[in-house]
């Protein structure tokens, strides 16, 4: 009855959290908007790693782990996952002269993931793919010798849906595939001002996109010594294909009273604009690890991203050049005593982690890059394999130099993870 209730006021309060801007982050003004943590709570706190898999866990990143969903050392059961995350992220954004705060909650998945069989296992969920929410002001001076203002505000994202399978093809080797739709709305607006003018400018973009991508893995995990286990993956996340309806409007309003006076909308078809095409690069990643079954699990991970070229022909930037980007990510946890009857904390998971992401943007001139680290806990519930996960990230993005913006950042994560036995093979003595 609890697990049923928390699942429905996630559900409810999903329409809301997704009506959202999902980022506050100037970095969102460049591309298709910020792109979103994608993996589950358990994983973010490990740095971001996918290369771990387990019989009680959602792997979103990886696929290849639902091979291995199952209730832990008993064949004759169907197990269903239930999983969940929203985050809470506070930020200080700052200039070379100025700085601001600024907070944002969202909701981050919401998946359910199932065995079919020992070996198949399936999933499929929501969650945000990219998000755009920026507020930015531009101050100069004309040739007159009048102040010039500029305010660019963006808003909206990309959602995603999947669809996951993984299956053991042979002992300890499993292999996965993801298919992905992503879609959802682009806007960018850039209002002008001149000093001792009545009249300013407006200029409103509009992007509505959608396309798919697959995200392939492998993942071996072969036993050593029967008591530890080797995790090495390799996942190929395709090139995304994303066609981008797009409209422009021109328009002049009165600046006293914020009111329009004419709005043109542009012949984008002349100019070939209409409809254009946004391929995201492929990504490859490798992850190696090492741990005992249900104790501790350390393990690391390497991705590249060819993003260098990567363009918006329709939402370009002056000052942005596109180059590769990399991640490299570190992490594990700990268990001091999962079947312990007298302590609630040696049952209780301990989790920590780094990573430092090159995102491959250059804006004026310099690279942007991200460092985080990440820790937390996974509370069980009960005497189940269920738990609720709660995890903490603390970063930094971007610089104060080149008249750019340094973001340093709080982030709070919460997930449920639920485990339901759907069956029971029957038995004839």
């Amino acid at each position: 009855m609890v697990k049923n209730f928390i699942i429905a006021v996630v559900c409810l309060a999903a329409s809301s959290l997704y009506a959202q801007n999902g980022t506050t982050s100037p970095y969102s003004y460049f591309g298709i908007g910020e792109a979103r943590t994608l993996g589950t709570v358990e994983n973010q706190m490990m740095g971001g790693i996918a290369v771990y898999g387990d019989s009680i866990h959602l792997n979103l990143r990886n696929p290849a782990a639902y091979g291995k969903l199952g209730v832990p050392f008993n064949e004759d059961f169907g197990t269903t996952v239930y999983t969940a995350g929203i985050s809470h992220k506070e930020l200080r954004l700052e200039s070379f002269t100025e700085q601001e705060s600024s907070q944002v909650t969202n909701l981050d998945y919401l998946s359910l993931g199932f065995t079919l069989r020992k070996g198949l296992g399936i999933g499929f969920g929501l969650m945000p793919y990219t998000s755009v929410g920026y507020n930015l002001v531009s101050e100069s001076t004309n040739d007159s010798g009048s102040a010039v203002i500029n305010r660019f505000t963006g808003a909206g994202g990309l959602n995603r849906v999947y669809l996951s399978i993984g299956y053991e093809v042979f002992e300890d080797f499993n292999i996965g595939v993801t298919g992905n739709f992503n879609f959802g709305n682009l806007e960018s607006q850039r209002v002008q001002s001149v000093e001792d003018v009545q009249f300013g400018t407006k200029d409103l973009r509009t992007s509505k996109v959608n396309g798919t991508d697959f995200n392939y893995s492998l993942l071996y995990t072969p036993a050593i010594k029967d008591k530890y286990t080797l995790f090495a993956s390799a996942r190929i996340n395709t090139q995304a294909n994303l066609t981008s309806k797009n409209t422009r409007a021109l328009g002049s309003f009165l600046i006293s009273e914020n009111q329009d006076i004419e709005t043109i909308d542009v012949d984008l078809d002349a100019q070939g604009l209409r409809n254009t095409e946004l391929k995201v690069p492929t990504t490859t990643s490798i992850g190696l690890g090492f741990g005992e079954d249900m104790k501790w699990f350390i393990g690391a991970e390497y991705s590249f991203q060819g993003l260098g070229s990567f363009s918006n022909d329709f939402l370009s930037a002056d000052n942005l050049v596109y180059e590769d980007a990399s991640s490299y990510a570190l992490g594990g946890y700990w268990v001091p005593n999962r079947s312990s009857f007298q302590s609630y904390l040696k049952r209780v998971t301990y989790r920590a982690g780094m990573r430092l992401d090159n995102t491959g943007m250059l804006v004026n001139d310099k690279e942007i890059s991200n460092f985080g680290i990440t820790f937390g806990v996974g509370l069980p519930l009960g005497r189940t394999y269920s738990n609720l996960n709660v995890g903490f990230e603390v970063g930094r993005r971007g610089t104060t130099s080149a008249d750019l913006i340094e973001e340093n950042y709080f982030k709070i994560n919460l997930g449920l993870s639920f485990n339901d036995l759907w069956f029971l093979k029957r038995k004839i003595n």
